[in-house]
């Protein structure tokens, strides 16, 4: 029987942190949904259709991953597709207390549905999407940080 994973955010926008979580986890589960969350109460700098649209870029050569948007509990969109699994990434100690917070409240709201955390290779250990915007809206170089679609349209952000 074919295991799935959900993996959603805001990916505002998505960086090689995320797309090595994704790519590591394509290795473990038969499919892999990053399920892109429209969250307008972050206020995302780029809408959620380029949002999806930068992530599949970032992860097209990867074939056991689909990439979606939604607009809805995370447990909920979970169902839908019929998944049982909720991928979740940890970068650092800090991140901890927020995910695990956001663990319980998802296996209340659905308990037949797992959380799995997974942290990012040591290089992308201290990268963040709001810490990219950030350095390229100011000019900074974050080419390393990011696939190239991505890095074209932070470029395009900076002049907005």
């Amino acid at each position: 029987m074919p295991v799935s994973i959900l993996y959603p955010g805001t990916f505002d926008p998505i960086t090689n942190g995320h797309t090595d979580i994704v790519r590591r986890a394509a290795r473990l589960f038969d499919r892999v949904v990053v399920a892109i969350a429209a969250n307008p109460a972050k206020t995302p700098a780029f809408p959620l259709q380029e949002r999806v649209e930068l992530a599949r870029a970032a992860l097209k050569d990867i074939k056991n991953v689909e990439v979606c948007g939604f607009a809805e509990l995370t447990v909920a969109f979970a169902h839908k597709q019929g998944i049982k699994a909720i991928l979740r990434g940890l970068r650092a100690v800090s991140d901890f207390e927020f995910e695990f917070q956001l663990a319980a409240m998802n296996r209340h709201l659905g308990p037949d549905v797992e959380t799995i955390f997974m942290s990012p290779a040591e290089q992308f250990t201290f990268i963040s999407s709001s810490l990219v915007r950030e350095i390229a809206t100011l000019g900074g170089d974050v080419s390393q940080f990011v696939h190239p679609a991505v890095m074209k349209e932070l470029v395009k952000l900076k002049k907005r």
